[in-house]
């Protein structure tokens, strides 16, 4: 993206504002990009028109404001940088939310795609591993509260073990289910992907793959589309995608 090079923090802000805008409102205009921004309409048409040298929005004085194609991939990967940061802050770290917000905000600019990647794994592993979860979290929150305690942790391991048991009990008689048999809100591991040829390709080019974790946000009554949200992304899927996704509920 040649574009996106030598992109200041600002800049990255005012595309994600961009983004965002048009999502809501179907349309980004300057003014309401500053009230987003929280910033002098000036400030706006400087940026606006720096962004609009790099190739990555389309912008004239008095008209709406859009994203290039190259706008719309930089302005994609500082949300999901964005949000990745936040499940992090929240999901492992157990802040709350306006905190993990703020902290994101900060730190989107500066986290390299390696580090960014780990943490996806890292939080998709808390999420399937069965020492983990939400009551690990918990736990953690306890730890950071009150300090260690043999007692607890010796507790905390035969539960484990227990919750274990039973799951794997469950999962004897469980049979896995496609994706779109999933309800908003739901999360599960994708076990395989049956679907062939150019669907199989487009749907493992958006990083949906077997181990990866996936949580359907919304999904359209008749089923197409069903969005969800994989490794960080927000995708939206076609029926008969998400048919071919085998997943393994949570």
């Amino acid at each position: 993206m040649a574009g996106s090079k030598s992109l200041t923090a600002s800049l990255e802000d005012y595309l994600e504002a961009i983004f965002h805008v048009a999502a809501e409102k179907g349309a980004a205009r300057a003014k309401d990009i500053s009230k987003r921004m929280k910033v002098n309409s000036s400030s706006v048409t400087g940026a606006l028109r720096a962004l609009a040298e790099r190739g990555l929005v389309n912008y004239a004085p008095y008209d709406l404001v859009t994203l290039t194609p190259e706008g719309m991939g930089v302005a994609e990967d500082v949300i999901r940088r964005h949000e990745v940061l936040r499940d992090f802050f929240v999901k492992v770290l157990a802040v709350d939310e306006a905190e993990g917000e703020e902290g994101a905000c900060k730190m989107e600019h500066a986290v390299s795609r390696n580090i960014l990647e780990r943490l996806v794994q890292y939080i998709d592993f808390l999420e399937s591993c069965p020492r983990a979860g939400s009551k690990w979290i918990q736990g953690f929150g306890h730890y950071c509260n009150v300090g260690e305690n043999a007692e607890d942790c010796e507790r905390c391991i035969t539960l484990c073990l227990d919750e274990l048991k039973k799951r794997r009990e469950s999962a004897e008689g469980e049979i896995n289910v496609s994706l779109i048999d999933l309800k908003p809100g739901q999360k599960a591991k994708i076990v395989a992907i049956k679907s062939r040829g150019s669907t199989n390709k487009r749907v493992t080019d958006m990083g949906v793959e077997p181990g990866a974790m996936i949580e359907v946000e919304r999904a359209a009554l008749s089923g197409d589309p069903v969005d969800v949200k994989v490794k960080g992304y927000h995708l939206s899927l076609r029926k008969d995608e998400a048919l071919g996704i085998i997943v393994e509920p949570q």
